[in-house]
Protein backbone atom coordinates (compact mmCIF):
# COMPACT_ATOMS: atom_id res chain seq x y z
CA UNK A 1 0.00 0.00 0.00
CA UNK A 2 1.12 3.35 -1.13
CA UNK A 3 -1.22 6.62 0.29
CA UNK A 4 1.82 8.70 0.15
CA UNK A 5 -0.30 11.72 0.78
CA UNK A 6 -2.25 10.68 4.42
CA UNK A 7 -1.24 12.04 7.18
CA UNK A 8 -2.01 12.57 10.83
CA UNK A 9 -4.53 15.60 12.03
CA UNK A 10 -4.12 17.39 15.33
CA UNK A 11 -5.85 16.12 18.03
CA UNK A 12 -5.15 14.41 21.06
CA UNK A 13 -2.87 10.69 21.56
CA UNK A 14 -5.04 7.72 21.23
CA UNK A 15 -4.91 4.21 21.78
CA UNK A 16 -6.51 3.46 18.61
CA UNK A 17 -6.75 5.22 15.23
CA UNK A 18 -10.10 8.06 15.60
CA UNK A 19 -8.69 10.60 12.52
CA UNK A 20 -7.41 10.66 9.32
CA UNK A 21 -6.87 13.18 6.60
CA UNK A 22 -6.38 12.22 2.98
CA UNK A 23 -5.28 13.88 -0.02
CA UNK A 24 -7.15 17.34 -0.96
CA UNK A 25 -8.45 17.58 2.60
CA UNK A 26 -8.00 20.41 4.59
CA UNK A 27 -9.36 18.64 7.96
CA UNK A 28 -9.31 15.48 9.18
CA UNK A 29 -11.90 13.22 8.53
CA UNK A 30 -13.28 11.68 11.51
CA UNK A 31 -16.60 10.10 11.57
CA UNK A 32 -19.26 10.29 14.73
CA UNK A 33 -18.60 7.61 15.96
CA UNK A 34 -14.73 7.97 15.56
CA UNK A 35 -14.94 11.10 17.78
CA UNK A 36 -17.06 9.33 20.49
CA UNK A 37 -13.94 6.38 20.86
CA UNK A 38 -11.65 9.16 21.19
CA UNK A 39 -13.72 10.98 23.74
CA UNK A 40 -14.44 7.57 25.39
CA UNK A 41 -11.12 6.70 25.68
CA UNK A 42 -9.50 10.05 26.88
CA UNK A 43 -12.26 9.62 29.48
CA UNK A 44 -10.63 6.27 30.47
CA UNK A 45 -6.77 7.53 30.81
CA UNK A 46 -8.13 10.20 33.11
CA UNK A 47 -9.83 7.94 35.10
CA UNK A 48 -7.28 5.35 35.33
CA UNK A 49 -3.89 7.26 34.69
CA UNK A 50 -4.27 8.21 38.58
CA UNK A 51 -4.75 4.83 40.12
CA UNK A 52 -1.79 3.68 38.31
CA UNK A 53 0.20 6.38 39.17
CA UNK A 54 0.55 7.09 34.79
CA UNK A 55 0.58 10.18 32.80
CA UNK A 56 -2.31 9.75 30.32
CA UNK A 57 0.89 8.97 27.39
CA UNK A 58 2.21 6.65 29.80
CA UNK A 59 -1.33 4.28 30.24
CA UNK A 60 -2.18 5.04 26.10
CA UNK A 61 1.42 3.13 25.88
CA UNK A 62 0.81 0.46 28.03
CA UNK A 63 -1.35 -2.54 27.96
CA UNK A 64 -3.93 -0.60 29.78
CA UNK A 65 -4.40 1.76 27.14
CA UNK A 66 -4.76 -0.78 24.18
CA UNK A 67 -7.57 -2.29 26.97
CA UNK A 68 -8.94 0.97 26.98
CA UNK A 69 -9.53 1.11 23.06
CA UNK A 70 -10.86 -2.13 22.48
CA UNK A 71 -13.56 -0.88 25.75
CA UNK A 72 -14.09 2.27 24.05
CA UNK A 73 -14.83 0.45 20.51
CA UNK A 74 -17.32 -1.73 21.75
CA UNK A 75 -18.78 0.71 23.57
CA UNK A 76 -19.73 2.52 20.25
CA UNK A 77 -19.81 0.09 17.72
CA UNK A 78 -20.67 -3.05 19.69
CA UNK A 79 -19.33 -6.12 21.59
CA UNK A 80 -16.93 -6.81 18.80
CA UNK A 81 -13.95 -7.32 20.53
CA UNK A 82 -12.96 -9.93 23.46
CA UNK A 83 -11.90 -7.21 26.32
CA UNK A 84 -12.80 -7.18 29.95
CA UNK A 85 -13.02 -4.14 31.52
CA UNK A 86 -9.95 -4.97 34.39
CA UNK A 87 -7.72 -5.14 31.95
CA UNK A 88 -7.64 -1.25 31.49
CA UNK A 89 -7.35 -1.05 35.58
CA UNK A 90 -4.40 -3.98 35.97
CA UNK A 91 -1.41 -3.73 34.03
CA UNK A 92 -0.56 -7.59 35.23
CA UNK A 93 -3.60 -8.89 33.45
CA UNK A 94 -1.84 -7.59 29.94
CA UNK A 95 1.18 -8.99 30.98
CA UNK A 96 -0.25 -12.31 31.41
CA UNK A 97 -2.41 -11.62 28.38
CA UNK A 98 1.20 -11.83 26.69
CA UNK A 99 2.55 -14.68 28.20
CA UNK A 100 -0.73 -16.68 26.94
CA UNK A 101 0.17 -15.85 23.68
CA UNK A 102 3.74 -16.12 23.70
CA UNK A 103 4.06 -19.07 21.73
CA UNK A 104 1.98 -18.27 18.87
CA UNK A 105 3.36 -17.85 15.55
CA UNK A 106 2.58 -14.66 13.73
CA UNK A 107 4.01 -14.53 10.04
CA UNK A 108 3.02 -11.16 8.01
CA UNK A 109 2.48 -11.50 4.09
CA UNK A 110 3.46 -7.94 3.81
CA UNK A 111 5.96 -5.67 5.23
CA UNK A 112 7.71 -1.98 4.23
CA UNK A 113 10.74 -0.08 4.25
CA UNK A 114 12.25 2.20 1.66
CA UNK A 115 16.30 2.07 0.19
CA UNK A 116 18.26 4.72 1.89
CA UNK A 117 18.39 7.26 -0.91
CA UNK A 118 14.69 7.03 -1.45
CA UNK A 119 13.86 10.56 -3.03
CA UNK A 120 10.49 11.22 -1.01
CA UNK A 121 9.68 12.03 2.20
CA UNK A 122 5.89 11.96 1.64
CA UNK A 123 5.38 8.63 2.42
CA UNK A 124 6.53 9.65 6.27
CA UNK A 125 2.89 10.88 6.25
CA UNK A 126 1.42 7.69 6.77
CA UNK A 127 3.59 7.46 9.93
CA UNK A 128 2.08 10.42 10.96
CA UNK A 129 -1.15 9.23 11.01
CA UNK A 130 -0.34 6.19 12.68
CA UNK A 131 0.66 8.23 15.49
CA UNK A 132 -3.04 9.02 16.01
CA UNK A 133 -3.31 5.15 16.75
CA UNK A 134 -0.12 3.79 17.37
CA UNK A 135 0.93 5.84 20.98
CA UNK A 136 4.48 4.24 20.42
CA UNK A 137 5.56 5.81 17.55
CA UNK A 138 7.31 8.67 19.90
CA UNK A 139 9.09 11.64 18.29
CA UNK A 140 9.42 13.11 14.87
CA UNK A 141 8.86 10.75 11.64
CA UNK A 142 12.00 11.25 10.00
CA UNK A 143 13.19 9.41 6.94
CA UNK A 144 15.37 6.81 9.33
CA UNK A 145 11.83 5.47 10.54
CA UNK A 146 11.56 3.90 7.05
CA UNK A 147 14.64 2.40 6.90
CA UNK A 148 15.74 -1.27 7.81
CA UNK A 149 17.11 -0.29 11.27
CA UNK A 150 13.45 0.98 12.53
CA UNK A 151 11.61 -1.63 10.37
CA UNK A 152 13.54 -4.62 11.71
CA UNK A 153 13.08 -3.27 15.18
CA UNK A 154 9.60 -2.13 15.21
CA UNK A 155 8.52 -5.60 13.00
CA UNK A 156 10.90 -8.43 14.89
CA UNK A 157 11.33 -6.77 18.09
CA UNK A 158 8.91 -4.51 19.38
CA UNK A 159 5.98 -7.04 17.83
CA UNK A 160 5.03 -11.11 18.45
CA UNK A 161 6.00 -11.21 14.40
CA UNK A 162 8.11 -14.13 14.26
CA UNK A 163 7.95 -14.56 9.99
CA UNK A 164 7.44 -12.02 7.67
CA UNK A 165 7.57 -11.08 3.85
CA UNK A 166 9.13 -8.02 2.63
CA UNK A 167 7.38 -6.19 0.01
CA UNK A 168 8.06 -3.21 -2.49
CA UNK A 169 6.03 -1.26 -5.41
CA UNK A 170 7.41 -0.18 -8.60
CA UNK A 171 6.80 3.84 -9.61
CA UNK A 172 7.31 4.74 -13.47
CA UNK A 173 10.54 6.44 -12.26
CA UNK A 174 12.35 4.13 -11.13
CA UNK A 175 13.94 6.01 -8.30
CA UNK A 176 10.71 6.35 -6.58
CA UNK A 177 10.51 2.32 -6.20
CA UNK A 178 10.54 1.45 -2.18
CA UNK A 179 13.33 -1.21 -3.05
CA UNK A 180 14.60 -2.47 -6.31
CA UNK A 181 15.33 -6.35 -6.43
CA UNK A 182 19.07 -6.52 -5.20
CA UNK A 183 17.71 -4.01 -2.07
CA UNK A 184 15.14 -6.82 -1.16
CA UNK A 185 17.26 -9.72 -1.72
CA UNK A 186 20.23 -7.82 0.80
CA UNK A 187 17.72 -7.51 3.30
CA UNK A 188 16.23 -10.82 3.23
CA UNK A 189 20.35 -12.30 3.96
CA UNK A 190 20.72 -9.32 6.42
CA UNK A 191 18.05 -10.35 8.65
CA UNK A 192 19.36 -13.98 8.35
CA UNK A 193 22.67 -13.10 9.71
CA UNK A 194 20.71 -10.76 13.00
CA UNK A 195 18.75 -13.77 13.87
CA UNK A 196 20.49 -17.01 12.66
CA UNK A 197 17.63 -18.37 10.46
CA UNK A 198 15.22 -17.54 7.61
CA UNK A 199 12.70 -15.05 9.18
CA UNK A 200 12.17 -13.11 6.30
CA UNK A 201 11.05 -14.08 2.70
CA UNK A 202 11.42 -11.74 0.12
CA UNK A 203 9.60 -10.67 -3.55
CA UNK A 204 10.78 -9.78 -6.62
CA UNK A 205 8.72 -6.78 -8.41
CA UNK A 206 8.07 -7.51 -11.92
CA UNK A 207 7.09 -4.55 -14.13
CA UNK A 208 5.10 -6.52 -17.61
CA UNK A 209 5.34 -3.81 -20.55
CA UNK A 210 8.66 -1.63 -19.87
CA UNK A 211 11.32 -1.55 -21.37
CA UNK A 212 13.63 -4.69 -20.85
CA UNK A 213 10.80 -5.96 -18.18
CA UNK A 214 11.25 -9.37 -19.33
CA UNK A 215 15.14 -9.71 -19.23
CA UNK A 216 15.03 -7.84 -15.80
CA UNK A 217 12.78 -10.95 -14.73
CA UNK A 218 15.81 -13.11 -16.02
CA UNK A 219 17.89 -11.28 -13.38
CA UNK A 220 15.65 -11.30 -10.39
CA UNK A 221 15.12 -15.42 -10.75
CA UNK A 222 19.28 -15.36 -10.02
CA UNK A 223 18.30 -13.32 -6.62
CA UNK A 224 16.28 -16.52 -5.88
CA UNK A 225 13.29 -14.38 -4.50
CA UNK A 226 10.26 -16.39 -2.65
CA UNK A 227 7.62 -14.84 -4.29
CA UNK A 228 6.68 -12.35 -7.57
CA UNK A 229 5.23 -8.92 -6.64
CA UNK A 230 3.20 -6.89 -9.27
CA UNK A 231 0.99 -3.91 -9.79
CA UNK A 232 -1.49 -4.22 -12.76
CA UNK A 233 -2.36 -0.61 -12.08
CA UNK A 234 1.42 0.26 -13.22
CA UNK A 235 2.16 1.90 -9.90
CA UNK A 236 -0.22 2.46 -6.80
CA UNK A 237 -0.96 5.88 -6.78
CA UNK A 238 -1.56 7.70 -9.91
CA UNK A 239 -2.19 7.31 -13.60
CA UNK A 240 0.81 5.04 -15.29
CA UNK A 241 2.05 4.57 -18.86
CA UNK A 242 1.98 0.77 -18.04
CA UNK A 243 -0.85 -1.21 -17.18
CA UNK A 244 -1.52 -4.64 -17.50
CA UNK A 245 -4.12 -7.64 -16.71
CA UNK A 246 -2.81 -10.59 -15.05
CA UNK A 247 -4.71 -12.82 -18.24
CA UNK A 248 -2.67 -10.83 -21.13
CA UNK A 249 -1.54 -14.08 -22.95
CA UNK A 250 0.53 -12.03 -25.29
CA UNK A 251 2.35 -9.87 -22.66
CA UNK A 252 2.38 -11.63 -18.87
CA UNK A 253 2.17 -15.80 -20.42
CA UNK A 254 6.01 -15.62 -20.97
CA UNK A 255 6.67 -14.26 -17.66
CA UNK A 256 4.68 -17.02 -15.93
CA UNK A 257 6.04 -19.82 -18.26
CA UNK A 258 10.14 -18.19 -16.92
CA UNK A 259 8.24 -18.33 -13.16
CA UNK A 260 7.21 -22.07 -13.21
CA UNK A 261 10.27 -22.97 -15.14
CA UNK A 262 12.56 -21.35 -12.41
CA UNK A 263 10.07 -23.26 -9.66
CA UNK A 264 9.18 -19.44 -8.54
CA UNK A 265 5.32 -20.26 -8.24
CA UNK A 266 3.74 -17.48 -5.95
CA UNK A 267 2.41 -14.06 -7.29
CA UNK A 268 1.60 -11.71 -5.22
CA UNK A 269 -0.46 -8.97 -6.92
CA UNK A 270 -1.64 -5.69 -4.97
CA UNK A 271 -5.24 -5.15 -6.19
CA UNK A 272 -7.67 -2.69 -5.26
CA UNK A 273 -7.12 0.04 -2.74
CA UNK A 274 -7.16 2.47 -4.95
CA UNK A 275 -6.06 6.48 -3.49
CA UNK A 276 -8.95 9.07 -2.80
CA UNK A 277 -10.00 10.32 -6.52
CA UNK A 278 -8.98 7.68 -8.35
CA UNK A 279 -11.16 8.27 -11.03
CA UNK A 280 -9.75 11.51 -11.88
CA UNK A 281 -6.51 10.53 -10.79
CA UNK A 282 -6.22 7.43 -13.02
CA UNK A 283 -8.97 7.96 -15.17
CA UNK A 284 -7.39 5.21 -17.70
CA UNK A 285 -5.81 2.99 -15.35
CA UNK A 286 -7.96 2.43 -12.39
CA UNK A 287 -9.97 -0.71 -13.60
CA UNK A 288 -7.00 -2.38 -13.66
CA UNK A 289 -6.86 -2.61 -10.32
CA UNK A 290 -10.30 -4.70 -10.11
CA UNK A 291 -10.36 -8.08 -10.40
CA UNK A 292 -11.86 -9.70 -13.41
CA UNK A 293 -8.62 -10.74 -14.47
CA UNK A 294 -7.97 -13.38 -12.01
CA UNK A 295 -10.06 -15.75 -12.68
CA UNK A 296 -9.05 -16.86 -16.17
CA UNK A 297 -5.26 -16.05 -15.36
CA UNK A 298 -5.83 -18.68 -12.04
CA UNK A 299 -7.63 -20.72 -14.31
CA UNK A 300 -4.73 -21.11 -17.20
CA UNK A 301 -1.87 -21.46 -14.68
CA UNK A 302 -2.60 -23.96 -11.92
CA UNK A 303 0.85 -24.50 -11.26
CA UNK A 304 0.91 -20.40 -9.86
CA UNK A 305 -0.58 -19.22 -6.58
CA UNK A 306 -2.44 -15.88 -6.90
CA UNK A 307 -1.89 -14.04 -4.06
CA UNK A 308 -4.32 -10.66 -4.17
CA UNK A 309 -3.14 -8.09 -1.75
CA UNK A 310 -5.67 -5.81 0.29
CA UNK A 311 -8.31 -8.87 -0.63
CA UNK A 312 -8.67 -6.47 -3.65
CA UNK A 313 -11.07 -3.44 -1.58
CA UNK A 314 -11.50 -1.18 -4.00
CA UNK A 315 -10.58 2.29 -2.44
CA UNK A 316 -8.11 2.66 1.36
CA UNK A 317 -9.33 4.90 4.20
CA UNK A 318 -12.15 5.48 6.04
CA UNK A 319 -15.25 3.49 4.00
CA UNK A 320 -17.73 4.77 2.47
CA UNK A 321 -21.39 5.07 4.57
CA UNK A 322 -22.82 4.26 1.39
CA UNK A 323 -20.81 0.99 1.30
CA UNK A 324 -21.08 0.13 4.73
CA UNK A 325 -24.70 0.55 4.31
CA UNK A 326 -24.95 -1.57 1.56
CA UNK A 327 -22.88 -4.21 3.13
CA UNK A 328 -25.46 -4.47 6.11
CA UNK A 329 -28.01 -4.44 3.60
CA UNK A 330 -26.67 -6.71 1.34
CA UNK A 331 -23.65 -8.42 2.30
CA UNK A 332 -22.02 -6.78 -0.52
CA UNK A 333 -18.51 -4.81 -0.20
CA UNK A 334 -16.68 -3.66 -3.05
CA UNK A 335 -14.47 -5.51 -4.80
CA UNK A 336 -13.88 -8.02 -2.29
CA UNK A 337 -17.17 -9.81 -2.72
CA UNK A 338 -16.14 -10.50 -6.32
CA UNK A 339 -12.82 -11.93 -5.03
CA UNK A 340 -14.90 -14.29 -2.64
CA UNK A 341 -16.53 -15.45 -5.63
CA UNK A 342 -14.22 -16.27 -7.56
CA UNK A 343 -13.04 -20.02 -6.58
CA UNK A 344 -16.53 -21.61 -6.28
CA UNK A 345 -18.05 -19.67 -9.48
CA UNK A 346 -14.35 -20.58 -11.80
CA UNK A 347 -13.29 -23.88 -10.35
CA UNK A 348 -9.76 -22.59 -8.73
CA UNK A 349 -7.97 -23.27 -5.66
CA UNK A 350 -4.90 -21.28 -6.74
CA UNK A 351 -6.22 -17.88 -5.07
CA UNK A 352 -5.55 -15.98 -1.70
CA UNK A 353 -6.61 -12.88 0.05
CA UNK A 354 -4.05 -11.03 2.41
CA UNK A 355 -4.95 -8.61 4.52
CA UNK A 356 -2.87 -5.52 4.74
CA UNK A 357 -3.70 -2.49 5.02
CA UNK A 358 -7.56 -3.25 4.44
CA UNK A 359 -7.73 -4.85 8.32
CA UNK A 360 -5.53 -2.35 9.72
CA UNK A 361 -7.59 0.65 8.69
CA UNK A 362 -11.40 -0.97 8.96
CA UNK A 363 -10.72 -2.85 12.51
CA UNK A 364 -11.16 0.73 13.82
CA UNK A 365 -12.89 2.77 11.05
CA UNK A 366 -15.78 0.34 11.33
CA UNK A 367 -15.20 -2.72 12.99
CA UNK A 368 -18.32 -4.58 11.42
CA UNK A 369 -17.64 -3.94 8.33
CA UNK A 370 -14.04 -5.24 9.09
CA UNK A 371 -15.79 -8.62 10.41
CA UNK A 372 -18.18 -8.47 7.73
CA UNK A 373 -14.74 -8.31 5.19
CA UNK A 374 -13.24 -11.58 7.21
CA UNK A 375 -16.40 -13.38 6.87
CA UNK A 376 -16.87 -12.88 3.19
CA UNK A 377 -12.89 -13.65 2.48
CA UNK A 378 -13.42 -16.80 5.20
CA UNK A 379 -16.75 -18.37 3.38
CA UNK A 380 -15.62 -17.92 -0.28
CA UNK A 381 -12.00 -18.24 -0.61
CA UNK A 382 -12.07 -21.24 2.06
CA UNK A 383 -10.43 -20.70 5.85
CA UNK A 384 -6.82 -21.86 4.42
CA UNK A 385 -7.11 -19.11 1.86
CA UNK A 386 -6.93 -15.27 3.83
CA UNK A 387 -3.54 -14.44 4.45
CA UNK A 388 -2.13 -12.02 7.62
CA UNK A 389 -0.53 -8.94 6.76
CA UNK A 390 -0.16 -5.42 8.02
CA UNK A 391 1.67 -3.21 5.60
CA UNK A 392 4.20 -2.50 8.60
CA UNK A 393 6.12 -0.35 8.83
CA UNK A 394 3.89 2.70 7.10
CA UNK A 395 2.00 2.68 10.71
CA UNK A 396 4.82 1.30 13.10
CA UNK A 397 4.92 -1.82 15.04
CA UNK A 398 2.05 -4.33 13.92
CA UNK A 399 1.53 -5.52 17.48
CA UNK A 400 -2.01 -3.45 17.94
CA UNK A 401 -3.03 -4.91 14.85
CA UNK A 402 -2.45 -8.22 15.89
CA UNK A 403 -4.18 -7.84 19.35
CA UNK A 404 -7.50 -6.52 17.04
CA UNK A 405 -7.58 -9.76 15.33
CA UNK A 406 -7.13 -11.84 18.63
CA UNK A 407 -10.09 -9.81 20.43
CA UNK A 408 -12.41 -9.39 17.02
CA UNK A 409 -15.52 -11.70 16.36
CA UNK A 410 -18.11 -11.30 13.69
CA UNK A 411 -21.43 -10.09 15.44
CA UNK A 412 -23.83 -13.40 15.82
CA UNK A 413 -26.01 -11.07 13.58
CA UNK A 414 -24.02 -10.94 10.85
CA UNK A 415 -22.88 -14.55 11.14
CA UNK A 416 -27.17 -15.17 11.33
CA UNK A 417 -27.85 -13.30 8.18
CA UNK A 418 -24.94 -13.84 5.82
CA UNK A 419 -24.20 -17.11 7.35
CA UNK A 420 -20.05 -16.40 8.10
CA UNK A 421 -17.94 -18.79 10.36
CA UNK A 422 -17.07 -17.22 14.07
CA UNK A 423 -13.26 -16.20 13.82
CA UNK A 424 -13.26 -18.16 17.44
CA UNK A 425 -10.46 -17.78 20.63
CA UNK A 426 -7.46 -15.84 19.87
CA UNK A 427 -5.27 -18.86 19.65
CA UNK A 428 -7.95 -20.98 18.25
CA UNK A 429 -7.58 -23.25 14.92
CA UNK A 430 -9.25 -20.32 12.66
CA UNK A 431 -7.67 -17.46 13.70
CA UNK A 432 -4.17 -19.93 13.57
CA UNK A 433 -4.48 -20.51 10.12
CA UNK A 434 -5.13 -16.81 9.26
CA UNK A 435 -2.27 -15.61 11.37
CA UNK A 436 0.36 -18.25 10.11
CA UNK A 437 -1.22 -21.29 9.14
CA UNK A 438 -2.03 -21.16 5.77
CA UNK A 439 1.20 -18.63 5.52
CA UNK A 440 3.22 -21.73 6.40
CA UNK A 441 1.55 -23.86 3.16
CA UNK A 442 2.80 -20.95 0.84
CA UNK A 443 5.68 -20.19 2.21
CA UNK A 444 7.28 -23.64 3.62
CA UNK A 445 9.13 -22.93 7.21
CA UNK A 446 11.76 -25.24 8.75
CA UNK A 447 10.52 -24.23 12.67
CA UNK A 448 12.84 -25.97 14.20
CA UNK A 449 15.69 -23.84 12.80
CA UNK A 450 13.66 -20.63 14.25
CA UNK A 451 13.70 -22.30 17.87
CA UNK A 452 17.51 -22.44 18.53
CA UNK A 453 17.87 -18.92 16.65
CA UNK A 454 18.85 -15.38 17.93
CA UNK A 455 15.74 -13.82 17.85
CA UNK A 456 14.50 -14.35 21.28
CA UNK A 457 17.78 -13.13 22.96
CA UNK A 458 17.38 -9.81 20.45
CA UNK A 459 14.37 -9.25 21.88
CA UNK A 460 15.24 -9.30 25.52
CA UNK A 461 18.30 -7.11 24.81
CA UNK A 462 15.64 -4.50 23.07
CA UNK A 463 12.89 -5.09 26.18
CA UNK A 464 10.21 -5.78 23.75
CA UNK A 465 8.70 -8.30 21.66
CA UNK A 466 7.90 -11.92 22.54
CA UNK A 467 10.71 -14.56 23.05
Amino acid sequence: MTKENMSAAAGPESALPTRIREEGESVARQTERMRLVERIVLEMAECFRGRLAMSRRSFLHSSCGLAAGFLAMNSVFGPLFDVDPAEAADPEIGAERAREFAGQLIFDLQTHFVYPQYPSTSILGLRELARQWNPAMEGEQTPAKIHFDNFFREVFLESETGLAVLSSAPNDDPAHYFLHNEDLARARALVREKTGSKRLYVHALFTPGRPGWLEELEQAIALRPDAWKGYTVGQPMGESQWPWRLDDEKLVYPAYERMVKAGITTICIHKGLLPANYRQRMPSTWRYGNVDDVPRAAKDWPELRFLIYHSGLETGGIPAEEDVRRFEETGEIPWVSDLARIPEKYGVSNVYAELGSVFAVTAVSAPRYCAGILGTLIKGMGEDRVLWGTDSVWYGSPQWQIEALRRLEIPEDLRTKFGFTPLGPANGPLKNRIFSGNAMEVHPVALDSLRGDNLAALRKSAGGGAA
